[in-house]
C-alpha cells in the first residue's frame, strides 16, 4: 500500500436548476475513480460542489421572487441531495457563495491586476445569458449561441480583461510538451485547432450589468466574472493564499491529479484555467478529462425538449447501484452514451440479474445443497481451474491500466466478464453431476471453493463501482477480506467458512409491467 495523495474534482454544478442524469453522470464517474484510488491505498481528496453566482441566477431568483442567496441555498441543497442519493464519497462539497472563497477570489483578481495581467477596457460583443459567454459574429451558428443554440444580444460595458493573448504561445507549447494533459486525444485536438492555434483573445473577467457575484475589491461597481470565480474553487477550498502562505491541504494535494469535466466546458478548463494558474505561478493539474454526454435517445437532454430524466427518480424505481451501473457501463470512453428506460432495464436484466445476481445465487445455492454452506478447499485441481484463476488474477493489472487512462466503462466490463467467466466455469465443471458420485465430492468442494474465492476477488474491485452491492456480496459469502492487498494471490478465502444466506441482488424487470 502507499500513502501518496490523489486529488480529483468534478466541475461545480451551476445552481440554477435540478441536475438531470446527464449532469449526475460526472459525479458518479469521479466517485468510481476516488473509491478505486482509496482502495489502492491513496490518500484521496475528492471535491465537488456548486457554482452560485452570475446574471442567470440573479434573473431566475428575481423571477421567483427570491433573493439570489435564498435561490442558490435551495438549489445547492437539491444538488447535494442527489449527489448523496447516488452514494458518492466526496470529501468536500463546496459553494462559491462561501465568504472565504469570495475573499480569496478577490485577492486572486487583485494579484493578477497588480502584476499587469488584468487591465480595464470596454467590451462590446454578442452575449448569451444562459451560457454567460460573449461571442463574435463569426462564432455564432445560424446567428445563435454555438453552445446552447439560444438567442444572443448585443452588449457593451466597461470591463476588466485578462491578457490571455500574452500566454497563447506558452499554452500551445505546454500542451504539445504534455500530450496527456488534455484527454481524450480528440478533445485535445479540438482545443488546439479551434481555439489556441488561431490565437487567443483577451478574456472579459468582470461585469457591471449585474451585482450577484464577487465584488472587485478595488472597483466596487464591477463583479468578478464567472470564470475566475468558479474555476478558482479548485484551489480556494484547499487553502490557497495568493498574498501569503497557503494552507497544508494545498501543499499536500495540489496540483490536482484530474479535473473531471463535461466536454462542453472543456475550453474554460484547458485554456482559461491553465493560463490563470501559470500567471499565479502555480503548477497545472496533471490531467483534464472531458467526458462525453449521456444523451436521451439521440438528443441532448433539455427542458425545452421535454426529455429530462432525474437520477433520484430512477434510484427510487430501480435502486442506486442499478443506476450507477448504467451510467458507468453504458457511456464509452470518448463518445456519447444513450439513455432510454428500455436500455436501462435491459442492462439491469442482462448484466446484473442474469450474470452477477445469478452467479451469487447459484454458488451459494449449490454450497448449501451439497455441503450445508461450508466452503472447504480440498485442493483437487484440474486444468479447467487454471483458466478461471488466470482471469481473476489478471484483473488487477487490467483495471489499474484502465482507471489510470480514465477508461472507466472498459474497466467495469472486465469485472462483469470475470463474473461471466465464473458462470461459464459452473457450466464447464457441472457440479450437479459430480454430486451424484461420492468419490467426486472432494473435487466438487474444490470447485465451490474456487467459485467463492473468485467471487471474493472480483468483488474487491466492484466496491469502487457498486459499493452497496459489493457489501451485500461480502455478507453473503461471509468474508471481510475486501482489501486491495488480498487479491494478489488466489486462495486467501478461509477454508471451512460457512456461507451466509443468499439474497436477491437484482430482480429481473418485466418491461411490460415496469
Amino acid at each position: 500500500m502507499n500513502n501518496k495523495s490523489f486529488y480529483i474534482s468534478t466541475a461545480i454544478a451551476y445552481a440554477s436548476s435540478k441536475p438531470h442524469i446527464g449532469n449526475t453522470y460526472e459525479i458518479v464517474l469521479a466517485d468510481v475513480i476516488a473509491r478505486y484510488k482509496r482502495l489502492c491505498g491513496y490518500d484521496v481528496y475528492f471535491q465537488t460542489g456548486t457554482d452560485e453566482h452570475g446574471q442567470k441566477i440573479e434573473e431566475k431568483a428575481l423571477a421567483e421572487g427570491k433573493t439570489p442567496q435564498d435561490f442558490v441555498d435551495e438549489k445547492s441543497k437539491i444538488i447535494k441531495y442527489i449527489w448523496d442519493k447516488m452514494n458518492t464519497s466526496y470529501d468536500k462539497f463546496v459553494r462559491t457563495t462561501n465568504p472565504e472563497h469570495k475573499k480569496i477570489v478577490s485577492d486572486i483578481f487583485k494579484k493578477l491586476y497588480d502584476q499587469g495581467d488584468i487591465y480595464l477596457g470596454k467590451y462590446k460583443g454578442l452575449y448569451c445569458t444562459p451560457c454567460e459567454s460573449f461571442w463574435t459574429e463569426s462564432q455564432l451558428v445560424d446567428g445563435k449561441c454555438p453552445d446552447c443554440g439560444r438567442e444572443v444580444r448585443e452588449s457593451s460595458e466597461e470591463a476588466y480583461f485578462f491578457k490571455m493573448s500574452k500566454y497563447s504561445k506558452w499554452l500551445e507549447k505546454y500542451i504539445n510538451d504534455n500530450p496527456d494533459f488534455i484527454q481524450p486525444e480528440a478533445r485535445k485536438n479540438e482545443i488546439m485547432n479551434n481555439f489556441i492555434k488561431p490565437g487567443l483573445q483577451d478574456l472579459c473577467v468582470s461585469r457591471t450589468s449585474f451585482k450577484w457575484g464577487v465584488p472587485v475589491n478595488f472597483d466596487k461597481k464591477h463583479v468578478v466574472y464567472v470564470w475566475i470565480d468558479a474555476l478558482s474553487n479548485y484551489i480556494t477550498f484547499l487553502g490557497y493564499n495568493p498574498i501569503g502562505e497557503s494552507g497544508n491541504n494545498f501543499k499536500k494535494y495540489w496540483p490536482a491529479d484530474i479535473h473531471l469535466i463535461g466536454k462542453d466546458i472543456l475550453r474554460f478548463h484547458t485554456i482559461y484555467w491553465p493560463i490563470m494558474l501559470h500567471a499565479l505561478g502555480l503548477e497545472l493539474p496533471k490531467h483534464i478529462f472531458g467526458h462525453p454526454w449521456l444523451l436521451f435517445g439521440n438528443d441532448k437532454m433539455s427542458k425545452s425538449k421535454g426529455n429530462i430524466v432525474y437520477a433520484d427518480d430512477l434510484v427510487d424505481k430501480y435502486g442506486v447501484d442499478a443506476v450507477r451501473f448504467y451510467m458507468i457501463h453504458e457511456i464509452p470512453y470518448a463518445s456519447d452514451g444513450t439513455y432510454t428506460e428500455d436500455l436501462l432495464i435491459d442492462s439491469i436484466n442482462n448484466n446484473l440479474a442474469n450474470n452477477l445476481g445469478n452467479l451469487i445465487n447459484r454458488t451459494i445455492g449449490m454450497s448449501k445443497k451439497y455441503f450445508n454452506g461450508i466452503v472447504e478447499n480440498k485442493e483437487i485441481k484440474e486444468d479447467v481451474d487454471d483458466s478461471l484463476v488466470d482471469v481473476v488474477l489478471s484483473l488487477k493489472k487490467e483495471i489499474d491500466e484502465d482507471i489510470n487512462k480514465f477508461r472507466i466503462a472498459d474497466s467495469l466490463e472486465k469485472i462483469m466478464n470475470a463474473y461471466r467467466r465464473c458462470n461459464k466455469y459452473i457450466d464447464e465443471t457441472m457440479p450437479w453431476l459430480l454430486f451424484k458420485d461420492p468419490d467426486k465430492h472432494d473435487r466438487l468442494a474444490t470447485i465451490i471453493y474456487n467459485l467463492v474465492e473468485s467471487i471474493r476477488i472480483i468483488t474487491v474491485y466492484l466496491q469502487a463501482y457498486l459499493p452497496s452491492t459489493a457489501d451485500s456480496i461480502f455478507k453473503q459469502i461471509n468474508s471481510n477480506l475486501n482489501t486491495y492487498d488480498s487479491v494478489d494471490a488466489f486462495g486467501n478465502y478461509e477454508s471451512g467458512t460457512i456461507l451466509g444466506e443468499a439474497e436477491v441482488l437484482f430482480k429481473r424487470i418485466d418491461k411490460e409491467n415496469k
